[in-house]
């Protein structure tokens, strides 16, 4: 399962929906839509559809996921996206998919036709195999498996490569000093692209005013240009932000040129660097650095896993890296950058790898390795001892003192017992409100905080006017005074029909009397 809950845009996609996503990417000027792939290939869109980015066939939004029939089984290895936007794919077999935008003829169709579903990029390349492909704003590059770079689209600055500044309608291999070379990696600003080479070189070409081909000067190259002040530095992977860009080398350092106006370049100070400039990591080796064309936003992963953040980070300008508590550079995209869009294409391994957690709910009241059974109103909930000794003091105590494979349970449900155990495998519960009554009272017996307080929130979020009196009982029974106080205000706000029920006429009589009390002082009779 791949996990996109940090990302908005998916929040309302129910969570057996959520479970089989395996790749996904959000993208648009305001991170408002979305692509991804499930488990069974199959590929959607949602979101607001600009320019028909989404690849359906229209410029309607949708706010439920459409499938993109065309996309289906073509497994999707590489994906970016412009700002207009336009969104062009690469997939297993080396084809070249592009739809949206194309003002610029960044679709590389040969017209400035807007592509409302995906489209095969044939000129050129239909003898190739394509494994990876980048955006610029409204420029379009793509790597072979021979090595070799096409581009097309926008090229006022030169960012196409070809040598002069019109726009390139088709793709062209970009040649020059990249001829004879062999590309492994490449990457794109809004205005300028980058590549780097397989014995560690790295060219730059396009847009330069910020400095963010790291030449030491601030003009723009129609052509690529070799980084010389990287000589005897072996470069292993580029990532492009706005207008900066962040270089790995081989030994697990960063270097970071082009524009600092929000600290992007993580050098301390906000000026632009027309050279590559070491970055500063605390001798923490780095294996992955990342930006976005989008955003002035950098990253960076530690061999160890750690996660570090410089640049705009929601608004404000952190200058210096900074280690936070994520474990993917996603996250701090989903979190900080603006727009909170995703710097490339998430992925999670096609295996059936489960996360401890999802192993744990998966063993819950399974029989083939558990240890220890509980009958309750005659039926069987099979558990793991060590798991409870783990999770609950109870447990711990109870089971260190006996030695029986089945423990017999007279004084719960078997509803409520098996949500209990089902908690201590999972940290959520799911019941209904009156059924989590019973579980607050297991909860305040095992003196379980956490899971009371649980309770409490599900009873909250379930109270009517029919059983707002049950709760409140309830509430007063367990000594559960936030929840008391809830219901209470509750029966007051709705008094005539809560005083209608049965189950106000059956109140117990210090109860009533209680809240006619409590109700009367709080002007619940003034009228």
């Amino acid at each position: 399962m791949l996990d996109v809950g940090k990302w908005p845009v998916f929040a309302l996609l129910p969570p057996e929906e959520l479970q089989l996503i395996r790749q996904a990417c959000v993208f648009g000027s305001a991170a408002n839509e979305a692509i991804y792939v499930t488990v069974n290939d199959e590929v959607f869109a949602l979101g607001t559809n600009c320019s028909g980015c989404l690849g359906l066939g229209d410029l309607q939004s949708t706010i439920e996921p459409r499938r993109i029939d065309v996309l289906c089984a073509k497994k999707i290895v590489s994906l970016s996206y412009g700002t207009g936007p336009h969104v062009v794919i690469a997939t297993a077999d080396g084809e070249v998919f592009a739809w949206g935008h194309n003002g610029y003829s960044q679709l590389g169709n040969g017209t400035t036709n807007h592509g409302l579903t995906p489209a095969l990029v044939s000129t050129n390349l239909l003898s190739k195999r394509v494994t990876e492909v980048a955006c610029g704003s409204h420029h379009t590059i793509a790597l072979t498996t021979d090595g070799e770079v096409f581009a097309w689209g926008y090229n006022n600055s030169g960012q196409v490569g070809s040598g002069s500044t019109a726009n390139q309608p088709t793709p062209r291999r970009v040649s020059s000093c990249l001829q004879n070379k062999v590309v492994v990696n490449i990457a794109c600003g809004q205005l300028c692209s980058m590549a780097v080479l397989d014995n560690g070189e790295i060219y730059g070409w396009g847009y330069n005013c910020n400095g963010q081909l790291g030449l030491g000067n601030n003009g723009n190259q129609q052509t690529p240009c070799r980084i010389a002040a990287l000589q005897g530095v072996s470069i292993v992977q580029v990532a492009c932000g706005y207008a900066h860009t962040l270089a790995l080398t081989d030994e697990g350092l960063v270097y970071a040129w082009g524009a600092n106006s929000y600290g992007q370049l993580g050098t301390g100070n906000k000026s632009n660097q027309a050279l590559p400039t070491l970055i500063n990591t605390d001798k923490e080796r780095m294996v992955e650095v990342a930006a976005c064309h989008t955003s002035h936003t950098s990253a960076a992963k530690t061999q160890s896993g750690q996660v570090l953040m410089w640049g705009q980070c929601r608004g404000q300008a952190v200058a210096s890296p900074h280690l936070t508590h994520f474990s993917s550079t996603d996250d701090v995209f989903a979190c900080f950058a603006t727009p909170a869009v995703t710097w490339h294409l998430l992925s999670v391994d096609g295996d059936d790898y489960l996360t401890v957690a999802q192993s744990l709910k998966k063993e819950f009241d399974s029989p083939e390795i558990s240890d220890l059974k509980f009958l309750v109103d005659g039926k069987c909930i099979h558990v793991h001892k060590a798991l409870l000794k783990i999770r609950c003091e109870h447990f711990r105590a109870l089971l260190n003192e006996m030695d029986e494979d089945t423990i017999e349970v007279n004084q719960f449900s078997y509803l409520v017992y098996r949500a209990f155990l089902e908690y201590l495998y999972t940290d959520t519960i799911n019941l209904p409100p009156e059924d989590a009554i019973g579980l607050l009272d297991l909860a305040t017996f095992y003196r379980e905080t956490r899971l009371k307080r649980l309770c409490q929130e599900t009873i909250k979020r379930g109270i009517s006017e029919e059983n707002a009196i049950t709760l409140l009982s309830a509430a007063v029974k367990y000594e559960a005074k936030d929840l008391e106080e809830f219901c209470f205000k509750f029966c007051v706000n709705h008094l005539t029909a809560v005083t209608q029920t049965q189950a106000f006429a059956d109140m117990d009589h210090d109860l009533l009397k209680n809240f006619i009390s409590k109700a009367s002082r709080y002007g619940a009779f003034k009228n």
